[in-house]
């Protein structure tokens, strides 16, 4: 049985054509220009008024024009999320957190993964701009990379999360959201000199990324502030991907005087390690301790157990949409922010704590010369 009055002509009305605020305005009786103060939560309208354009739209089940709205505010609700790859587990809870900020907030996420080539991330720049996006979350940057340095000069909205680059231009005009790196690998390094190793192998990221310069700054320091040399042998640059770990590890134990532990600048390369260390026949942590970094999700799953340093993933990509979205939409000006987050240390089975009786210690324990 079809409803009487209101609902009626509703039916005739959506059965013929698209809704429109014409439409809309016609019903209620008032300019097409009040229908879009109401739905727009514009100020200067009655209650009564507001009230019977909102619930005449409900009714019609409106659907407002996003193109033709996106021209007149200059915006398409869209944001570009560039990676560096995939593959990495890292960037899957990263994003969560970013496209579900997204979603919230009415943001659509276009994702590119530059697969760490900078030619890449060029093309896929130039793409999203093309598409309209409203501004770009990077995580690919290198420390110098001339991609991000033009978009900054330009003032295109954009913040960077987990990678930086250091140009002074783009720190100044720029939003970074990351962990403490170099505390990150202070604390790494640190907790294997305190289970009494003193010769300790890194396997650092790529040159090229602030990630991998700066928790290798982080374990050097730790040795310093231990009274340990810096062996030039023990420190790998590393990837970021698994085969890296595992070609790090096989050159470690190949040594004819090996690292009793090792670091790795990221879980990835760690689970690389993991495999290279077990293949040669050697037991984790009886034969060699391992330390990783982000505490990637499986590495807490039994059998694996990965001593990590974690950070907050999730939080960071929401807090990057949330600083990128106030700066399109006018709501946070000035100068750029930097906001660190601090790394935790998360101690499980892989590095030998455990089996030597050690009571759990405070995870800041006391560095002298903490960075």
């Amino acid at each position: 049985m079809k409803k009487q009055g209101f609902c009626v002509t509703v039916n005739a009305i959506t059965m013929d054509k698209k809704i429109t605020i014409k439409d809309i305005a016609r019903m209620a009786k008032v300019s097409h220009t009040t229908v879009s103060r109401a739905l727009n939560d514009k100020s200067r309208i009655k209650d009564g008024t507001k009230e019977k354009i909102l619930s005449i739209a409900r009714e019609l089940n409106y659907r407002p024009n996003f193109i033709a709205r996106s021209l007149v505010m200059r915006r398409t609700k869209t944001l570009g999320l560039v990676i560096t790859t995939i593959a990495n587990p890292f960037y899957t809870e990263l994003s969560q957190g970013i496209e579900t900020t997204a979603i919230r907030l009415g943001y659509n996420i276009i994702l590119c993964s530059t697969n760490y080539d900078l030619s890449i991330e060029k093309q896929y720049t130039d793409m999203l701009r093309s598409k309209g996006v409203d501004g770009i979350i990077f995580t690919s940057a290198h420390m110098g990379d001339p991609n991000i340095i033009g978009l900054a000069e330009e003032g295109f909205p954009m913040v960077l999360v987990n990678r930086r680059t250091y140009h002074p231009m783009v720190r100044e005009k720029i939003d970074y959201i990351g962990v403490d790196n170099i505390r990150g690998g202070f604390l790494a390094v640190e907790h294997l000199i305190k289970l009494g190793h003193s010769r300790i192998g890194v396997i650092g990221g790529s040159s090229e990324s602030s990630v991998g310069f700066e928790r290798l700054e982080g374990g050097k320091k730790a040795l310093a502030a231990h009274g340990l040399e810096a062996v030039g042998d023990y420190f790998l640059e590393g990837d970021f991907l698994k085969g890296s770990g595992y070609e790090g590890g096989k050159k470690f134990l190949k040594m004819s005087e090996p690292p009793t532990a090792i670091f790795a600048a990221n879980d990835y390369m760690a689970l690389g390690t993991y495999q290279a260390v077990v293949e040669e026949g050697m037991r984790i942590p009886e034969d060699m301790a391992l330390v990783g970094f982000n505490d990637i999700e499986f590495t807490s799953m039994k059998g694996i157990e990965l001593t990590t340093i974690g950070q907050k993933k999730y939080e960071m990509g929401a807090m990057a949409v949330n600083t990128l979205v106030e700066r399109i939409e006018g709501r946070k000006t000035g100068p750029s922010v930097e906001t660190i987050l601090e790394p935790e240390l998360i101690i499980r089975k892989t590095c030998g704590f455990y089996s030597k009786g050690y009571q759990i210690e405070s995870q800041k324990g006391t560095m002298n010369n903490e960075p």
